[in-house]
């Protein structure tokens, strides 16, 4: 009967080494797929239907008056410090109601207009902004702005 002679550590195996730059690759591959699937999911909800949903009117125009009209504008035509509401670009297929959750929620960097940053408004609820959403709707209903023709 032989017997195996048992390898020293710094003798080579025999075998070739598992590569860990394998196991790292596919890590990283789930990390990004992950990523995107996150992404693509937060954008599911953008809803580009014209209504304000089940949001409250009238407590959305109360809320907006104390949160928004100092830059918005208590006509939704803006002021110096902010954007007019009652603008195509504000339509719902342009800046979805979602988007007026993320701007409330974190803030945003100009991109249309060349007024400074909003910053986030955090003492806003989700259910607030949804009523502001709704009285900013209705208005752009009334004066006509259901969808921007230039974009998609």
């Amino acid at each position: 009967m032989s017997r195996r002679r048992r390898r020293q550590p710094s003798e080579p195996s025999g075998r070739k080494p598992r590569k860990a730059q394998g196991w790292l690759l596919w890590v990283g591959l789930a990390v990004v797929l992950g990523g995107i699937v996150a992404v693509a999911l937060s954008f599911a909800g953008d809803d580009p239907g014209p209504s304000g949903g089940s949001g409250d009117i009238a407590a959305g125009e109360a809320l907006y008056m104390a949160n928004c009209a100092a830059c918005h504008g208590a006509d939704l035509e803006g002021t110096v410090q902010g954007p007019p509401f009652l603008d195509v670009i504000y339509a719902p297929n342009h800046h979805s109601d979602e988007a007026f959750q993320r701007a409330v929620a974190a803030g945003v960097v100009p991109h249309h207009w060349n007024f400074g940053s909003m910053p986030p408004i955090p003492t806003l609820s989700r259910g607030e902004v949804t009523s502001i959403v709704a009285f900013v709707r209705s208005h752009q209903e009334a004066a006509g702005i259901v969808r921007d023709p230039t974009h998609p």
